[in-house]
């Protein structure tokens, strides 16, 4: 498995070399400048390809459907805010998911469960350490948006989200954000207001090669994925870690999120 991976370019193979500690240190300074790093094919572009066909049956017949409208936080009603405030606008975010249980034996699931990936994530986040979800369903998902779907605007309820562009669409499906647009004292209302009218002249755009790791901020700087336009769907895995062990999806939030509980 480790040779789908480009660890010539990303030592994570070699924890406190110091080669290691020179990629950690470039994705410290990233984090703290721009509110993520990413490390650009990772997984190399063939492996890539090769994983998206093998998932592409799955998503057809064994995916869920994901599809819900909701506003920038996920919530019904925001402390602060009238019903009828902009910043409340709804939005619609479509996908189909595939889970950790239906990826089994795939590069994806051994690079989540490599301990070294973890080490390197816990150290580039400036964290004690960082652990894989004990939840067949939650930890390792894998997303596909087809034609017309998207992901809606949204704040993180992470401090951090990693994920792994694995195919990029012909046109569309662009990551959009606005860093920091929000802190932990001032929600910032107005400027959210702003951001969903598209009348914020600090957004930003990016656009990846399919294989790159992208660590991203995102508890204050909301973000969304556009629309993807053409018939090449845009696919992203997601790894969930945290800072305990053992942390598992409850059976409502399994089923919100999957549409099964097991």
């Amino acid at each position: 498995m480790r040779g789908n991976f480009d660890l010539d370019r990303y030592p994570l193979d070699r924890p406190r070399s110091e080669a290691w500690r020179a990629l950690v240190t470039r994705c410290k300074a990233d984090l703290a400048r721009d509110g993520m790093f990413n490390l650009d094919m990772l997984l190399k572009p063939d492996a890539a390809a090769a994983l998206v066909a093998d998932l592409t049956p799955g998503f057809a017949t064994r995916s869920f459907r994901h599809e819900r409208e909701h506003n920038i936080y996920f919530a019904d009603r925001v402390p602060g805010l009238e019903d009828d405030h902009p910043a409340l606008r709804r939005f619609r975010t479509e996908n189909r998911t595939l889970c950790g249980d239906q990826v089994r034996g795939s590069v994806i699931e051994w690079l989540y469960h490599w301990p070294e990936f973890a080490e390197f994530l816990s150290a580039a986040m400036d964290k004690p350490a960082l652990y894989p979800m004990q939840d067949e369903l939650a930890g390792l998902n894998v997303m596909s948006y087809d034609q017309g779907q998207a992901l809606s605007w949204h704040f993180d309820r992470s401090e951090f989200t990693t994920t792994m562009l694995l195919q990029a669409p012909h046109s569309g499906g662009e990551f959009l954000y606005r860093t920091d647009l929000r802190s932990d004292d001032d929600p910032n209302f107005d400027g959210v207001a702003r951001l969903l009218r598209g009348e914020d002249p600090h957004r930003k755009s990016l656009t990846l090669k399919p294989g790159t790791l992208n660590v991203f901020r995102g508890k204050n700087t909301p973000h969304c994925t556009a629309p993807v336009e053409g018939p090449r769907a845009r696919v992203i895995c997601v790894f969930s870690f945290y800072e305990a062990a053992g942390v598992q999806f409850s059976d409502d939030e399994r089923l919100g999120f999957y549409g099964r509980t097991r």
